[in-house]
């Protein structure tokens, strides 16, 4: 998406609301149009775990731009459509100045495909890493690390989870971690009870993701990963990952091909792991 000037001669006014339940099939048909394979599912947990503006007009969905806040400090954003018959209008603007103005006083990020890094660079974000996207059917059979002492998580492990990821997220995102964990299936890392790292992997757009994986190395993180795709042969999965942790080539090994990248941006400061553990692998690339 691009940020034109409104052409007069072509374009018509539309209203700008918030975002209900009832737009969830409108916003659908817009990402389908953009060939991205959200499920309605998959609207339904952004749209409960966030907040939304709506461009539209007569009862249609014409634009979408989401948010999600961790704390009093920070939130990202994606999920930012405008329809192909209505670019070149300044919604994209609209909807993006109105997400602006509801996520002002929090430091902002996001990924952004190469037709949206103009507008965002206008707005004030700046570059700080590249997100590359693996998928593809997992034809072949993966083995687990079986050195990597990993076990399946239950729901006494909730809290410790969530402050785990805390700490090695640098912000709060308990609501999150509650859905993935009630939704998806959680591996852990530990040692004397303690955690020292985690993955999940849930269904998701056009088979599987995995994702978020948090470690304090890179080998930490693959044996997790591998923990999953043990499990999924013959199924779709995409998983996506930050460049510079080098994950890319292990994956185009495990024949999860590298098909597309995104340029992780932020408004303001991003948060600060405490502890070695970090994020390796998103939940999506509109949750980081």
């Amino acid at each position: 998406m691009t940020l034109q000037e409104t052409d007069p001669r072509t374009c018509a006014p539309a209203g700008l609301t918030t975002l209900e339940r009832r737009h969830l099939p409108g916003a659908l048909k817009l990402s389908q149009e953009m060939g991205w394979p959200y499920r309605f599912e998959d609207w339904e947990t952004a749209a409960t775990l966030g907040q939304g503006l709506v461009l539209e007009r007569s009862g249609t969905v014409i634009g979408t731009a989401l948010w999600w806040t961790y704390g009093q400090d920070f939130a990202s954003a994606g999920m930012i459509i405008v329809t192909a018959a209505e670019q070149g209008c300044g919604h994209g603007a609209r909807l993006f100045d109105g997400l602006l103005a509801a996520t002002e006083g929090r430091n902002l990020f996001l990924n952004s495909t190469q037709e949206g890094f103009a507008l965002y660079r206008r707005r004030g974000f700046s570059p700080w890493a590249q997100v590359l996207q693996h998928q593809g059917p997992l034809v072949d059979a993966v083995a687990p690390d079986a050195s990597a002492a990993l076990r399946p998580a239950t729901a006494e492990d909730l809290p410790a989870l969530r402050q785990f990821d805390a700490q090695a997220a640098g912000m709060p995102r308990h609501a999150l971690i509650g859905e993935l964990a009630r939704t998806g299936r959680v591996m852990l890392s530990e040692r004397a009870g303690r955690i020292l790292g985690y993955s999940v992997a849930r269904l998701f757009g056009r088979g599987h993701v995995v994702g978020p994986v948090v470690a304090d190395t890179a080998e930490a993180a693959q044996a997790l990963i591998l923990a999953h795709l043990a499990h999924l042969q013959g199924q779709f999965v995409r998983i996506d990952v930050y460049a510079h942790d080098g994950l890319g080539e292990w994956l185009d090994s495990l024949g999860l091909r590298r098909v597309s990248e995104a340029t992780a941006m932020v408004r303001g400061v991003l948060p600060e792991p405490a502890g070695d553990a970090r994020i390796f692998a998103l939940a999506n690339q509109s949750f980081g």
